[in-house]
This record gives structure tokens, C-alpha cells and sequence, in this order.
């Protein structure tokens, strides 16, 4: 299994360089961020160093989306980093939730990120793409390579993924419903005609290493919130108790109500009192190294390929210690 460290770009940049400095020496093999260009820093400027400063970690956005910057832009800016570094980088990719909300815009629909999703590769590999109908190849470009991963929850989505994608995204930890989304994007693939273990599958959620559970619980709840805007949408798109998403994602927004991006991915986000602790439990991974194991083990039983770490609470250096110590080692015994 392979393991990433996701972050928000938070000035100063030095210290997200550091962090993904001190991942890559315990283990982990992705370095994740943001991407909501209002919120934080532009995450593909601090790639940059991140690559220069690593000798094997991949980089990429969880994720980016098809409204914030033009296709042709976003393909030349992977082409480059991995004409300079070395084909290191992953094109995470989504509709678009704080990056087009924060700008007024609502996210994009499912058929824009589709087509975006053969864009931005066809260009960043070299090929000739039709951007806004207009023939486009980019002509530097040599042996470039970016897979693209999306991030998915309704079954739309799932659907689009299994379709296009070279991975899926799952942002959430839950073992019922990782189990069902896997099962549904291949699925797709299937029926696409592709080959379903062809997708890299990977695992997103904050992990939290420790004894003391209430503290844990209390520092990544936030996720739930996070989770919630994209559930909201599934609940406002299919209704309540629908056959078509799973109760068990669902239930929980409807104490929900609303939501302040100003604090989105943080620790302490007043937007959040309304989940439970049983959803950060099934969400998140929290307590000791040994509870840590257990989990990721049956993720990994139901084909994933990738847990990449969302580091955003008061222990950000000893988790990133603690699984490069006792964890990720485990689970590569």
C-alpha cells in the first residue's frame, strides 16, 4: 500500500515544503494539497520546491477542478514540472466545492470535468486536444505523463470515474462505503469496456495518532463538515433516502446548516458542531498506531491502493513520525 501526506498550502510555504520533506523520509510516497487559489497559497508555485527538494514523492492537487484555470494552462504546468523533475506529478481532480464557491461560482458540472479530464492529459502527454473547439497541441512536450485522478461520491460521479479516470478519489475512510464506491466505479469501468484494476484506488481522510480519542475526534471533525457540502449536494440532487446513495453517507447532514468557508479544513471549524462522533470514527483514522493497522489493513482488503494522510490538526509532525515508524511499515511487512 502506498501512503501520501495531504496539506493545505498555509503560509509560509516553507513549512509545507518541510512537511513533505519529513514524508518522503518516513515512507510516504504522495505529497498532496489544496487547491483553492482565495484560501490559500497557489499550490503548483510550492510543487515546485517540494519537487526540488525530494528525490522520489509525487506531487498533485486534491484536488484541483475545470474552472479556476484554463485546460491548456493546467496541462502545461504539470508538463513542466515534470520536464524539470521528472514525471512526478498527479493530476487530482474534482467538480470544484471551496475554490469555485469562495469565487461565486458554482461547481462544475459533471460533463465539463469529463471532458476535461481528456483534455488535460491528451495536452500534458503531448497529444493534440480540442480546447473550446479549437485544435491544441502543445509541442515541447516529450515522453510527458500525468495520470488523472477523481475525486467522486455520488453515483454520477463514481460512474465518470470508472469511465475516464486512471483514479479514483475517496475522501472518507468508511469501510461500508469505501466497499460500495469501489464496487461502483469499476463497475462503470466494466461497462466502459476497461480494465477496472487498471484504477488506482486511493483512500483520503485525517488520521490522528494517540490515545486520547475525544481530542482526536475534536481535531478532525472538521472532515465531516468538509465531506458534508459535497453529501448536501447528493441529498439536494437525489432527495433523501434514495436508493441511489447509501443512508449511511447521508443521514448525518441533516442537522446540517450551512457552512463558512473561511474555516473550511481546519481544526476547530465552527461549521462543524453538527457531526457526530460516530461519523469522524468511520470517517477518520484515530487512536493508537495498533487501531491505525487494523483499519488500513481492511481498506487495503477492499482494494485500496493508496491512504493518503490529511494532516491538518496540532499533531502534524508526530502523526507524519508515526507512520513512518510503526505504521506504514506494517503494513508493508
Amino acid at each position: 500500500m502506498d501512503f501520501g501526506l495531504v496539506l493545505q498550502t498555509d503560509p509560509p510555504a516553507s513549512q509545507v515544503i518541510s512537511l513533505m520533506k519529513r514524508a518522503e523520509r518516513n515512507g510516504f510516497r504522495y505529497g498532496w494539497t489544496f487547491d483553492s487559489a482565495v484560501l490559500w497559497q497557489e499550490p503548483f508555485v510550492i510543487y515546485s520546491q517540494i519537487l526540488a527538494n525530494t528525490q522520489k514523492l509525487h506531487v498533485g492537487p486534491m484536488v484541483t477542478n475545470p474552472g479556476t484555470r484554463t485546460w491548456e494552462v493546467t496541462a502545461s504546468t504539470f508538463a513542466t514540472l515534470n520536464d524539470m523533475y521528472g514525471n512526478r506529478t498527479v493530476c487530482g481532480i474534482g467538480r470544484g466545492d471551496s475554490a469555485m464557491r469562495v469565487a461565486g461560482r458554482a461547481p462544475n458540472t459533471l460533463a465539463r470535468l469529463g471532458e476535461a479530464i481528456d483534455v488535460i492529459r491528451d495536452l500534458a502527454e503531448g497529444r493534440e486536444a480540442s480546447v473550446d473547439g479549437n485544435p491544441i497541441r502543445i509541442p515541447w512536450i516529450k515522453d510527458g505523463k500525468l495520470p488523472v485522478w477523481m475525486a467522486a461520491y455520488g453515483p454520477k460521479a463514481l460512474a465518470l470515474a470508472g469511465q475516464k479516470a486512471d483514479g479514483f478519489i475517496l475522501q472518507l475512510a468508511d469501510l461500508y462505503l469505501t466497499e460500495w464506491m469501489i464496487k461502483a466505479v469499476r463497475q462503470a469501468a466494466v461497462e466502459a469496456g476497461r480494465d477496472p484494476s487498471a484504477i488506482t484506488i486511493c483512500v483520503a481522510a485525517p488520521a490522528y495518532v494517540g490515545e486520547d480519542l475525544a481530542h482526536a475526534r475534536d481535531q478532525c471533525r472538521w472532515f465531516g463538515g468538509m465531506v458534508g457540502n459535497h453529501v448536501a449536494d447528493l441529498v439536494s440532487r437525489y432527495g433523501e433516502h434514495s436508493s441511489m446513495v447509501p443512508d449511511e453517507l447521508t443521514e448525518y447532514v441533516k442537522a446540517r446548516q450551512g457552512y463558512d468557508y473561511s474555516h473550511h479544513g481546519r481544526a476547530g471549524n465552527p461549521s462543524t458542531d453538527f457531526v457526530p462522533d460516530e461519523i469522524v470514527d468511520r470517517f477518520c483514522l484515530l487512536g493508537p498506531a495498533e487501531a491505525h493497522i487494523e483499519k488500513l489493513r481492511a481498506l487495503r482488503d477492499l482494494g485500496v491502493d493508496q491512504f493518503a494522510v490529511y494532516d491538518m490538526h496540532d499533531a502534524k509532525e508526530s502523526t507524519i513520525d508515526a507512520y513512518g515508524t510503526q505504521i506504514i511499515p506494517a503494513l508493508n511487512a
